[in-house]
């Protein structure tokens, strides 16, 4: 983790500058924009992860106007660097000239989609699990197109 000083003292990164700052490391290697944070998704994100959580499932909600990616591990804490980086390691089911994922490769997608401009995150804790979820505006992940 990347400590910030302020007045001599060391501070932790929040959590939303740690994720827009992994998932722009991502985007950087492409010459993709960068995203920014978005309270308004970190909202949605968060209500999502409660859900997810406090129902014992995981999946994405039937409606949504954004884009999402989500991940959960048991019995473990994650960082945000840790999460995106698992996202990110999907870029190798991902063949781009052929436009076609070999395996899993959506979470990449959605976090490298170029038109993609703003991002909002959360985590909920319960019992030994741990759920993380993300928001995109707008969102990828569109049929036939290319995120990049």
């Amino acid at each position: 983790m990347r400590w910030v000083t302020l007045l001599g003292l060391a501070f932790a990164p929040a959590m939303d500058d740690q994720m827009v700052a992994a998932h722009n490391a991502v985007r950087a290697r492409l010459h993709l924009p960068p995203l920014v944070w978005s309270e308004k998704l970190a909202k949605a994100a968060q209500e999502w992860a409660h859900t997810l959580v406090k129902e014992g499932t995981f999946h994405h909600p039937a409606k949504s106007p954004w884009g999402q990616n989500l991940y959960a591990i048991t019995g473990g804490e994650y960082l945000p660097e840790q999460i995106v980086k698992g996202w990110a390691a999907e870029a190798s089911e991902y063949d781009y000239r052929t436009n076609q994922c070999r395996g899993m490769c959506g979470h990449y997608t959605q976090l490298v989609w170029r038109d993609t401009k703003e991002v909002g995150c959360a985590v909920a804790r319960g019992g030994n699990r741990e759920v993380w979820v993300c928001d995109y505006s707008p969102p990828g992940n569109y049929a036939g197109k290319r995120p990049y």
